[in-house]
């Protein structure tokens, strides 16, 4: 039985992917900074363990509690919109913190035991907002944009070893914390020059948001990038995303 380690369980992304790899007789390690066995079906193959991705001792507890990892799956993250002239320095340390070093920490933890038995997969999962020059969140897409580069990076070093990396880029969901989060977190409602602006844009992008990404797709395409040898670096999930991928790849190809 393989195990399959993922980060950010408590809910969205996370929480689904686990369900979908418990569903397919899977070992699953679910972490969560606050565990909480009850998001997850009781199982033999659920082990609920409690991880900070910022901290390293919490990081080595939680691989070291996990026993042998084939998979891992780096999920947490979260967002903190604000206009580039009014973020807040303490603010951007704590989303490259968690989006970048920690997916960075997590890799490098895993992957001395993976490079010895010579088999193991990384999945990164980032954001299809990379695509598209969205306002507001500009903090956040750099945090996401770094861990691609370095994601391609590891891809290329690990290869010789028969380890694998992958990408898996969600686009808009309304089915995650993370938008509630995120709108929690706003700062300049109340600026003077800021402010309207902020409540057009955001009026603006929800009006347009489309089919979106169903948690669900996000769990399949780590499925994919999991199962599949042959799955690509880049693995869009959710109708939008793809969308968004399709014309950065049109756009790339006629420059």
């Amino acid at each position: 039985m393989k195990t399959v380690l993922i980060t950010g369980c408590s809910s969205g992304f996370g929480l689904e992917t686990a369900r979908y790899f418990l569903a397919r007789d899977w070992r699953v390690v679910a972490t969560m900074r606050t565990p909480n066995d009850e998001v997850l079906p009781p199982s033999p193959d659920l082990l609920v363990l409690p991880l900070d991705i910022t901290d390293p001792q919490s990081i080595q507890a939680a691989v070291a509690g996990a026993g042998e990892i084939d998979v891992l799956v780096n999920n947490a993250g979260f967002g903190a919109p604000a206009p580039f002239e009014l973020m807040d320095m303490e603010t951007v340390r704590s989303l490259f913190e968690t989006n970048t070093f920690g997916t960075i920490a997590m890799a490098q933890a895993v992957l001395p035991r993976m490079r010895e038995r010579g088999q193991g997969v990384i999945i990164n999962v980032t954001s299809s907002a990379i695509y598209r020059p969205l306002p507001l969140i500009g903090a956040y897409r750099a945090a996401k944009a770094a861990v691609n580069i370095i994601t391609e990076s590891l891809a290329a070093e690990i290869g010789q070893f028969g380890l694998r990396a992958h990408l898996v880029l969600p686009g808009s969901s309304g089915e995650t914390r993370f938008r509630e989060s995120a709108r929690a977190g706003l700062r300049g409602f109340d600026d003077p020059v800021y402010g309207q602006y902020m409540q057009e844009t955001i009026t603006r992008m929800a009006s347009s948001v489309g089919p979106g990404t169903r948690a669900l797709d996000v769990a399949e395409a780590v499925w994919c990038a999991a199962t599949d040898p042959s799955a690509p670096l880049y693995i869009p999930a959710g109708a939008d995303a793809e969308e968004w991928a399709g014309q950065a790849r049109a756009h790339a190809s006629a420059a």
